[in-house]
């Protein structure tokens, strides 16, 4: 059982989004710290990409000046060392295909391991060809975390059947960003996938507002929060860390009322 479990274990988890290099790798740091004080149960690193293809326009933003700010796949890597050293939450990376074939597989996973990431979550990598990185990343006890997105009955159980880590739910079609509404039928979701897999779902995708993350914690084990955050960040910049704490906290203590 990997670290991921952790964040599920005997409540609700929040789980923050951030990208590495944003403004840069030092606040990064700060913000990933904060947030776990403040109570986020697991984080997501994004690791910056020059087409982040499932991003609305706030990530995508954040991933451009990670990138102008000279963030690569090794800083990041040292970063997350660096973390390693003050906690052990649960850390995922949220990625693109092509980072990992560049390296190689092999090398990427291992470095993965040696580092303290938990798991993957690479949206363009359909779930068809997940078998091309499977057998690595089991041999580095790596979970590959899958989306499931509002779409067919049984391509939904199928994906439920074979995952690990936990269950990523897009809450609605389309990219990345703050909604003011979302309508998915949320709950037969997760029914679907009661059915045929224990692993935890999350739901992710516009999720926002105290009430939001009250409610959708309700009907999953967890809720995912980016694009909120990378905005916070994107407005106070080197000095992001109090501010994302205080929404973090507030949004966890909104799960916490249920």
């Amino acid at each position: 059982m990997s670290n991921i479990y952790k964040a599920f274990e005997n409540k609700k988890a929040f789980i923050g989004f951030l990208t590495a290099g944003d403004p840069d790798l030092n606040t990064t740091k700060d913000c990933i710290l904060a947030m776990e004080q403040a109570g986020a149960d697991l984080i997501e690193i994004g690791i910056p990409f020059s087409d982040p293809i499932a991003e609305g326009i706030v990530i995508q933003g954040a991933n451009v000046r990670a990138l102008k700010a000279g963030t690569n796949l090794q800083k990041v890597f040292e970063l997350v060392k660096s973390v390693r050293q003050k906690t052990n939450i649960p850390l995922v990376f949220l990625t693109y295909i092509n980072p990992l074939f560049n390296m190689g597989y092999d090398k990427f996973f291992k470095t993965c391991k040696e580092i303290g990431i938990d798991g993957l979550i690479i949206p363009d990598l359909p779930y068809e060809e997940k078998d091309e990185i499977k057998d690595i990343s089991e041999k580095y006890a790596i979970d590959i975390i899958s989306l499931v997105a509002p779409t067919s009955t049984e391509r939904i159980k199928t994906i439920a059947k074979n995952t690990s880590g936990f269950i990523y739910v897009v809450s609605s079609m389309g990219v990345t960003g703050i909604r003011k509404e979302i309508t998915t039928d949320l709950p037969s979701i997760i029914k679907l996938i009661r059915e045929v897999s224990n692993t935890p779902a999350a739901i992710g995708f516009g999720i926002n507002t105290p009430e939001q993350a009250q409610y959708f914690s309700q009907i999953a084990d967890g809720v995912i929060v980016g694009s909120a955050i990378v905005k916070i960040i994107a407005k106070y910049g080197k000095n992001s860390a109090s501010y994302v704490f205080d929404y973090v906290k507030t949004m966890k203590n909104a799960m916490l009322k249920i």
